[in-house]
């Protein structure tokens, strides 16, 4: 089955920077739009960013744009998210999704392959 695995996640001060890779484990996901999302503890959870199949297109939301940069590498079928400036109110578990239906979209209910997660906590 396929499978999304997200790694880079970690404990870092206000104000560095982190890594996040999601691994996808079959060639196909790099036909997908890859969206990343994060869920805080006790709060739903919300869209960060967007990458189309091709990396040439990239949508974020208003919290991180200007910090965050997605991208993407189809030859390793990996997905990238480079979060710089981090603030304590990033703190969440962050995950990677895919959408087969190839739409560039920031809901999370249009993204039917998931992987299972990265914490990324910052300390003030």
């Amino acid at each position: 089955q396929a499978q999304l695995e997200e790694s880079g996640g970690g404990l870092v001060q206000a104000g560095g920077s982190l890594r996040l890779s999601c691994a996808a484990s079959e060639r196909t996901f790099s036909s997908y739009p890859m969206g990343w999302f994060r869920q805080a503890q006790g709060k739903e959870r919300e869209f960060v960013a967007l990458i189309n199949w091709s990396g040439s297109s990239t949508y974020y939301a208003g919290s991180v744009k200007g910090r965050f940069t997605i991208s993407r590498d189809n030859a390793k079928n990996t997905v990238y998210l480079q979060m710089n400036s981090l603030k304590p109110e990033d703190t969440a578990i962050y995950y990677c999704a895919a959408n087969s239906r190839g739409t560039m979209r920031t809901s999370d209910n249009a993204y039917n392959y998931w992987g299972q997660g990265t914490q990324v906590t910052v300390s003030s």
